[in-house]
Formats: structure tokens, C-alpha cells, sequence
């Protein structure tokens, strides 16, 4: 498949002159986009090899991870998404709001176990829904979720470990108040499709996965200068060509701001416990479809991102349609969005990457292009430089 990656794609179809004007350094538009996502089956082998080849281009044959600790600040959440099983309500069994000495303890055995990342992820504005969550948070002595989740993040950087917040949608002050204590952060834009926010929808319960309340903030975490992830999420009731769409999108505020440092393609796992569970999960070429469309609109220098322990089988297709980047693996604590995923050994994922041809490296929750004065506040540089010098 790899062969065909040297030069660019040959005469032929629609598909192939798309790849063609790709290789020569061309934009790609959204009607492009939309046909790479949606390419034949005739055209896949080429679609591949082109994605893997631009990949080539900017990252070389390494692929990286960043060892974590998965924070759970807490799983309280005013949305209601179809398919979560993360967020909870007051009185749920399992509901959980963290003490930072539990932040303190985790990240302590985190960094004994050579983590560098602690991964802030909560529901989105609790305190908005629950009277019996803004008692907690009174009793904790905080006056706003954002406000204990600095207190976590600081209490993370105390015991060694980077934050990279993820907490859902923020004001650009409650980003701007989190910039010195964070090494980046985080929204995932899921969709840009305003369909599904729609009667019977996935977000319909959702106010804050309104797609445009989510690019709003992705700008305005560009005009912060916050290094940012971002990424789809496939098979909650979005089409191929929403896929793409969500893709351009992504784009171009990348391109307003030079801000998104990498873009997760995600996709959705049915449980026994949620309203889809009997919904179809999305099959592993259309998984790769969307990473290889992602590759080539986003280009060579984007980290790609693809989680393992979603797609543990596709390991190798992965590597072949452009990722450069597995994201957080954690030898402490489970995915708690995806509990049911355990993450790979790293052993085991660096001999299969060794063997498709990369080499596994680890990396921090900001990557190496964005450690600079003009992406990283000051009082969090130290914390930065020191962790990095020991890569």
C-alpha cells in the first residue's frame, strides 16, 4: 500500500486528481474534502498511501504518545448526549466529584509511574443543574467548577505533572485564569453539524455541544494563544460529508490562529447502558476514511490523532491512513469515558509499530512545536523545560 505513497496518485478518477493537486501543495476545498471522505472503494488503496505519504512529509515514521493520569474532576454534567456514559446526576451510583487530596495522591503515584500529563476531564457546568453540586463546591471552598478545577490543576503541577484541561465549554476569562496553570487544553467539537442538536438528536439534551458555542470557544482559545486538541467523533448520527465539513472547520480556525496542536478522529463505542446501545459503531474503513481526509485537509505539520484502545485491532490500518499520535495512555488510571477500552501495553504498541515501520515516542501534553514564549505562559515555562529534558 506504502508504494504508491512516493509520488502522486496517477490519471484517472475524481479521487486521484484531488491527490494529485494534494501533492502539489493545494488547498483543499470542501466539495474536495467531501469526496475524499466518501471516496469508492476502487480509490481507498490510493487514499491511504497519499495520507501516509503527506504524514511523510511533516512527521517522519515516528508516532507519539503521552503517558497520563486520567483526572476525573468531576462526572456531574447538565448535558444529556444519547451516547455517554461518563456524566451523572447528584444521587447516581458512581457520581463523583474529586477532593484534591485525591488529585494529590493520583498524580503522586502518576508521576512515580513516569507520567507527565494530568488530564483534567469533567462534565460540562455542573453547577448550572445541581443545587447539591454548588453546595459541594461551597463546601470545598470554591465558588465555580472552573475555579476548583485551578485548584486541581495546581495541586497536579505540585506533584509534578502538566494539566491539559478539558472541562467542556469556558469563558475566555475562565481560559485566560487557567493559561498559567495549564501545559494546553481542550474541547473536541464532535460535530459541526447543527442537525443533531435537533428533536431526537444526539445533543438534543445537550445545549453546550451546540456546534457553534464550541468553535467560539476553539477561536477564542486561538486568540489566547492556548495550544489546543480538538477532534470529530464518528458514528452519533453524523454523515461522511458532515465528517469532512467538521474537518474544513477545524481548518481554518487553525488557520486564523496556528493554535490547534493536534485533532483526535474519534469514534463512537455502543454500551449496554445508553439510549444507542444497539447503534452501529463505525466500521474500520470509516474510521480510515475520515483519518486519511483529516491528513490530507489539515496537511503535514498537524498531529493526527487516532485512540488505541477504541480501535486496538486497527493499529496498522491507523499507521497507514496518516496518524502520528495515539494520545493519552495511562498505566494508573482507566479511560473513564470509555471504561469498558483498556489501554494498550505500551510494550506491545511500540513492537507493532516497529513493525509497520515507526517508532513509538513518548511526548508532553504540549507538543514540541508549541514549547515557546509565545504559546506557553511563563510561570508554567519551568514546569514545561523540565519535564521536556526528560524525554
Amino acid at each position: 500500500m506504502a508504494e504508491i505513497a512516493s509520488t502522486p496518485a496517477s490519471q484517472g478518477t475524481p479521487i486521484r486528481e484531488i491527490l494529485d493537486r494534494v501533492f502539489a501543495g493545494a488547498r483543499l476545498s470542501e466539495a474536495d474534502a467531501i469526496a475524499l471522505i466518501e471516496c469508492p472503494d476502487a480509490d481507498l488503496d490510493h487514499l491511504l498511501a497519499a495520507a501516509g505519504a503527506i504524514r511523510d512529509r511533516g512527521k517522519g515514521r515516528d508516532v507519539t504518545y503521552s503517558r497520563k493520569v486520567f483526572l476525573p474532576v468531576t462526572n456531574l454534567c447538565r448535558d444529556r448526549c444519547t451516547y455517554c456514559t461518563f456524566r451523572k446526576d447528584p444521587g447516581d451510583p458512581g457520581a463523583w466529584t474529586m477532593t484534591l487530596p485525591e488529585i494529590a495522591q493520583w498524580s503522586r503515584r502518576g508521576h512515580e509511574l513516569g507520567c507527565k500529563e494530568a488530564l483534567m476531564c469533567l462534565g460540562d457546568k455542573p453547577e448550572l443543574a445541581f443545587k447539591e453540586y454548588r453546595e459541594t463546591l461551597a463546601s470545598l471552598g470554591a465558588r465555580s467548577t472552573i475555579e476548583y478545577v485551578a485548584r486541581a490543576c495546581q495541586t497536579a503541577l505540585d506533584e509534578g505533572l502538566l494539566p491539559h484541561t478539558n472541562a467542556g465549554i469556558m469563558t475566555r476569562d475562565e481560559m485566560r485564569s487557567l493559561r498559567p496553570i495549564n501545559a494546553s487544553m481542550g474541547l473536541m467539537l464532535e460535530s459541526i453539524s447543527p442537525r443533531l442538536r435537533q428533536r431526537g438528536g444526539v445533543h438534543q439534551s445537550a445545549p453546550d455541544k451546540d456546534p457553534a458555542v464550541r468553535m467560539r470557544m476553539i477561536d477564542e482559545a486561538g486568540e489566547l494563544k492556548i495550544p489546543f486538541t480538538t477532534g470529530i467523533l464518528l458514528g452519533i448520527g453524523d454523515t461522511p460529508a458532515e465528517r469532512a465539513q467538521s474537518l474544513i472547520a477545524i481548518r481554518d480556525s487553525h488557520e486564523r490562529y496556528g493554535h490547534i496542536q493536534e485533532v483526535i478522529i474519534q469514534n463512537f463505542r455502543a454500551k449496554p447502558e445508553i439510549p444507542m446501545a444497539d447503534a452501529p459503531e463505525p466500521q474500520a474503513l470509516e474510521m480510515a476514511r475520515a483519518i486519511a481526509t483529516a491528513r490530507l485537509v489539515l496537511g503535514p505539520m498537524m498531529n493526527v490523532q487516532a485512540p488505541p484502545n477504541l480501535s486496538p485491532h486497527e493499529i496498522e490500518l491507523f499507521l497507514d491512513a496518516g496518524i502520528n499520535d495515539w494520545g493519552g495512555i495511562s498505566p494508573l488510571s482507566k479511560d473513564y469515558v470509555n471504561p469498558e477500552a483498556p489501554w494498550p501495553h505500551l510494550e506491545a504498541l511500540a513492537d507493532r509499530c516497529k513493525r509497520a515501520g515507526f517508532r513509538l515516542n513518548q511526548r508532553l501534553a504540549i507538543y514540541p512545536e508549541y514549547i515557546n514564549d509565545e504559546w506557553v505562559d511563563p510561570a508554567i515555562m519551568p514546569a514545561i523545560a523540565r519535564l521536556n529534558a526528560r524525554l
